[in-house]
């Protein structure tokens, strides 16, 4: 009988446990359901803000699509098919890796690969030729060694920086193409035939290419790298000024408060003003070099000089450490009180002001295409300079300590109770044996090596915090690396302005007027980030 209970009992449990399983399951599958219905909703959203931040990613959507529709009619309509027959494949594939957001990184993929396919042709074309004068025994060691020494001497010479650079996918084209001629002659006739209509093909789908991206709305490679210079500029102008602001309206604690609560960087504005600046070496290179491929486009018909935007971009970058560095100082665990800071509140923002007016000038001029104001350095900032530098020198007790021999005694104390310490954990007593004292010495050594370094972590934070506190001018401390900062970047300021000269020099930019100085950009409109203009290429087809 009871037996029969008990297995009842176990019956019922593995009832419930069962039933709390199914519900558990219902519930993460709905969980589920939640989070992809979710996703769903938002995705038109998130369609219409990439369109939204550039209407040119939905022309080129369209561009590419046209450009499919035809290279298809080589296998839609009969009469090309008949002409061109199972190779019109390539023109497609041609279409689909070479079309590209620019007309300068389009125009370097097309005649890469381009030329390397009549290349490869040419020699596939050659080597057949005198593979045909042997016998098919030799014909086979030939076709071999041909594949091994052309695929050896094509790999080392990507390695060379300026065929990597310039024509890294023109030599994978090479390569393909030369394998598939070369290899497949061995068993197929008319190698000649395969290589014409595979050439014709590729010609097809670049010129269709060339067409799109040249003719119908072009965009342009040297136009996107000259916008995003000037928005660098603009963004720095930006955090500068939001910085200082933000450093003098709130206290320590709220700042860092303010600060910390934000779920990532991507929304702090003074972070965002810099951020573009820091990861553009990657994207200046890129734009530069696709820029030196684009035909001369511009109204007066002569070349920007596109090396000099990326050596203006790495002056530009240093100048960002600098802002990176300050924008620090708003998260440091000393801060300085806001009644010291408010005593310097006045030069340090008529400062950055000053600093962020220059470079929105040189935001200007480059826009413009001009040369910058002679009084780009206006005698405002000289003014905020000194008057920060006088405000200084009025407060020496904040940043020349006076009560230097009280942190002195507060040191020696410490280290003193550092050495009793330690004399403590190695004494011996004096009144035991010799045998006794050996052990007891013994052990006491074993436990002073095994807490040696406990000691030392434990002394080394108070000895700081000690020497911290003891120090009368350590609340100034934080402010002494603000306006020291402050000042570098002024200092910067004439690495970028001399840069950018050099720039209007080379570019040729037009004589400014005074009353080219009454312009004004506004940033109320987001910069367009070029980096998610270029998609990943896949040079292997």
């Amino acid at each position: 009988m009871a037996r029969k209970v008990h297995v009842g009992i176990e019956m019922a449990m593995s009832g419930d446990q069962g039933v709390s399983r199914k519900s558990s399951s219902k519930e993460k599958l709905k969980k589920h359901m939640n989070v992809i219905c979710e996703k769903a909703r938002r995705f038109p959203n998130l369609l219409w803000k990439v369109g939204r931040e550039d209407p040119r990613r939905v022309i080129h959507a369209f561009k590419v699509g046209l450009s499919l529709t035809l290279v298809s009619l080589l296998y839609l309509m009969g009469p090309m098919f008949k002409g061109i027959g199972e190779n019109a494949i390539w023109a497609v594939m041609t279409v689909v890796v070479v079309l590209e957001f620019t007309a300068g990184a389009t125009f370097c993929k097309g005649l890469n690969r381009g030329l390397g396919t009549l290349l490869a042709g040419s020699l596939a074309f050659l080597f057949e030729y005198i593979a045909n004068e042997s016998g098919h025994i030799f014909r086979a060691v030939f076709i071999g060694s041909a594949v091994f020494l052309v695929g050896a001497a094509a790999t080392y010479m990507r390695f060379i920086p300026y065929i990597k650079k310039n024509y890294d996918y023109g030599v994978v084209i090479f390569l393909l193409t030369f394998n598939l001629i070369t290899v497949s002659s061995y068993r197929a006739e008319n190698v000649l035939r395969i290589a014409h209509d595979r050439f014709y093909t590729i010609a097809i789908g670049c010129g269709i290419c060339l067409f799109m991206s040249l003719i119908i709305f072009p965009n342009w490679s040297g136009e996107d790298l000259h916008n995003s210079t000037v928005a660098k500029f603009e963004g720095l102008a930006k955090s500068i000024e939001a910085c200082v602001h933000e450093y003098f309206n709130d206290s320590a604690e709220e700042v860092k408060i303010n600060l910390m609560d934000k779920p990532s960087d991507d929304e702090d504005p003074i972070y965002k003003g810099y951020k573009a600046v820091l990861d553009s070496k990657s994207i200046d290179e890129t734009l530069a070099l696709y820029a030196s491929w684009e035909p001369r486009h511009s109204r007066h018909c002569y070349r920007f000089p596109w090396q000099q935007y990326v050596k203006l971009g790495a002056i530009l970058r240093q100048f960002g450490y600098t802002v990176v560095a300050l924008h620090g100082c708003l998260l440091t665990e000393i801060q300085t009180p806001r009644s010291v800071r408010a005593l310097f509140k006045d030069p340090c923002i008529r400062l950055a002001n000053e600093v962020s007016k220059a470079l929105m000038e040189l935001a200007n001029s480059i826009k413009s295409r001009r040369h910058c104001s002679p009084e780009v350095l206006s005698d405002h900032l000289h003014e905020a300079l000194q008057d920060l530098n006088t405000a200084i020198k009025s407060q020496p007790r904040l940043f020349l300590g006076s009560n230097s021999s009280q942190s002195s005694n507060l040191l020696a104390l410490a280290a003193a109770h550092a050495r009793q310490q330690k004399e403590h954990g190695v004494s011996l007593s004096s009144f035991k044996t010799d045998t006794s004292a050996l052990l007891e010495w013994k052990s006491k050594r074993a436990s002073s090596e095994r807490s040696k370094e406990a000691e030392r972590k434990v002394l080394r934070p108070q000895l700081s915090k000690i020497a911290i506190t003891g120090l009368e001018f350590s609340e100034a401390l934080p402010f002494a690396a603000f306006a020291s900062l402050l000042v570098e970047i002024v200092a910067r300021l004439d690495n970028v302005i001399e840069e950018v000269e050099e720039l209007g020099r080379i570019a040729c930019f037009k004589e400014f007027n005074p009353g080219d100085d009454q312009i004004i950009v506004t940033c109320d409109k987001t910069p367009v980030d070029v980096t998610q203009n270029h998609l990943p290429s896949h040079p292997a087809d």
